[in-house]
């Protein structure tokens, strides 16, 4: 009896094909951020970059925003919600352990039978999706829709000066698909658990369970100088990796697109990996503040839309956050 199981067959090689983005009415300047603070609109711009932020009003719900993102991704991509056969959401601010966002995100553009799952890797989780969705590209073929999304907001305490006047809400989405020559080279990702307990959540679920009188509603809190130090380093060398495995070096990078944490981290790394004054560096953060797993797509959407970068650029994308996790791979853009 022949017992030899059949293999899937994909495209060789996978590439993104659009891009979408959806940003929150609401625009909050430093001044609002820090009215529960000691803090000011000085101390916000010189340590972190950030101008203002979008924060999501009741309606825009993760669902929402993610809907809204990914349409324009698959517009953007020439294709409708059929052609999308996975849906992928990068995110950790969805409130329910289950279902994952990513099914309502399939139901609400219509794409009938596409497998749908989250990936939560913090602020990481968006290229982590990237890199899954090319290798299921490779292996399976068909259309492949991102989605990073975040509410931020709805884990913040805007008495922690280490995060209320950092992170801003929104929805970034990208359709990756089969391609003729390569568009994404090797991925470098990784993860540090020693470091687990420099971002997280203040207290389980089950605290609330057990204790609900004891403890505040769970949010987002991090210890802002140890992951500043680990992450303008470390992602500096995972930087020079990721280009090494795509066989190029910083000169040929057209666009940098790291995670959109902190302009200092941004400049640090740029600097650290020998990236030309030609290369484009995306900072998305001054005017939206730290999107986590949205970060990069936004700046992504941001520096096209700007004509600040065009189709056929290599562009370096680099993920880190919670975890500590990171990915990094270099792709070209639609």
């Amino acid at each position: 009896m022949n017992r030899e199981l059949s293999a899937s067959e994909g495209a060789p090689y996978a590439q993104i094909m659009g891009v979408g983005a959806y940003r929150p009415r609401r625009i909050v300047d430093n001044e609002e951020a820090c009215r529960l603070i000691d803090s000011s609109d000085e101390w916000v711009r010189s340590r972190t970059g950030i101008v203002t932020r979008r924060w999501a009003g009741p309606d825009e719900t993760l669902g929402v925003m993610a809907e809204q993102a990914a349409l324009k991704a698959v517009a953007a991509a020439g294709l409708s919600p059929a052609d999308i056969t996975c849906v992928i959401a990068a995110t950790f601010t969805h409130l329910k352990q289950t279902p994952a966002i990513a099914t309502e995100i399939a139901h609400r553009i219509d794409a009938k039978g596409a497998a749908a799952f989250d990936v939560s890797a913090g602020c990481a989780g968006f290229v982590h999706g990237v890199v899954l969705a090319a290798d299921s590209v490779r292996s399976r073929g068909g259309h492949v829709l991102v989605v990073g999304v975040e509410r931020m907001t709805d884990l913040l305490n805007l008495r922690d000066r280490s995060t209320a006047c950092i992170f801003g809400d929104g929805a970034g989405a990208v359709v990756i698909g089969p391609a003729r020559t390569p568009g994404f080279g090797p991925a470098v990702w990784g993860a540090d658990g020693s470091q687990a307990d420099a971002i997280e959540q203040s207290v389980p679920w089950d605290a609330l369970r057990n204790g609900a009188d004891e403890h505040e509603f769970p949010y987002l809190r991090q210890e802002g100088q140890r992951v500043f130090r680990w992450a303008a380093y470390e992602m500096a060398e995972v930087s020079k990796q990721a280009l090494a495995a795509a066989g190029v070096t910083a000169s040929d990078l057209d666009v940098f697109i790291p995670h959109q944490a902190n302009v200092r981290i941004i400049d640090t790394i740029a600097k650290r990996i020998g990236l030309p004054e030609s290369t484009v560096v995306a900072k998305d953060i001054v005017t939206a503040g730290n999107t986590s797993g949205a970060s990069i797509p936004l700046a992504l959407e941001a520096v096209l839309a700007s004509g600040q970068a065009r189709s056929g650029d290599l562009a370096l994308l680099v993920g880190y956050g919670a975890g500590l996790c990171y990915a990094a791979t270099v792709a070209v853009l639609p």
